[in-house]
């Protein structure tokens, strides 16, 4: 991708994309991931045919917005015609009641087997999982690259499963 070809690319980004967020968001019934991946989709599409966005053939805005739909349509039919999938809001079983002393068991277990870990397995575990946040999020609050914070994650992962199971907890 050239220079000039990566101004256009942001520039075209730094107008229409939260409008076109917004558009995919309706298109996807609310479905951020999915969303998200629209755009990103419709802008790939605009980059590989900038002739499509040429202002005498009509306005830039509406053929990404007729893009993203043509694009929501097709995975639409993509999904729906998959063997063996059904779509439905009901859940196939009741859901289960939960024993709020048993529950509170299982808080005290993991929390005594997170105090077990290495303050910085404990951290990341703390920032990626009990504050929802995420690896990206985390590497700028704990002050270290992503990559550090997924493999610490993993062996994060690793260790407190091994204090579980040191601690009887199977399963």
């Amino acid at each position: 991708m050239s220079d000039h070809d990566a101004q256009l690319l942001r520039a075209l980004h730094d107008e229409h994309a939260d409008a076109l967020y917004a558009h995919a968001l309706r298109l996807v019934n609310g479905d951020r991931t999915r969303a998200e991946d629209l755009v990103q989709e419709t802008l790939l599409r605009a980059w590989r045919h900038p002739e499509s966005l040429d202002p005498t053939r009509g306005s830039v805005r509406a053929w990404l917005f007729t893009t993203a739909r043509n694009l929501a349509i097709d995975a639409w039919r993509r999904r729906s015609t998959r063997v063996g999938e059904i779509y439905t809001d009901e859940l196939p079983e009741p859901p289960e009641t939960i024993d709020e002393a048993e529950r509170a068991v299982e808080a005290w277990t993991v929390a005594e087997a997170l105090n077990r870990l290495s303050p910085t397995h404990r951290e990341v575990l703390i920032e990626c999982f009990y504050q929802g946040r995420s690896v990206s999020e985390a590497a700028v609050r704990l002050g270290v690259p992503p990559g550090t914070v997924k493999s610490r994650t993993h062996y994060a992962l690793r260790s407190l499963r091994l204090a579980l199971a040191e601690m009887g907890v199977t399963g």
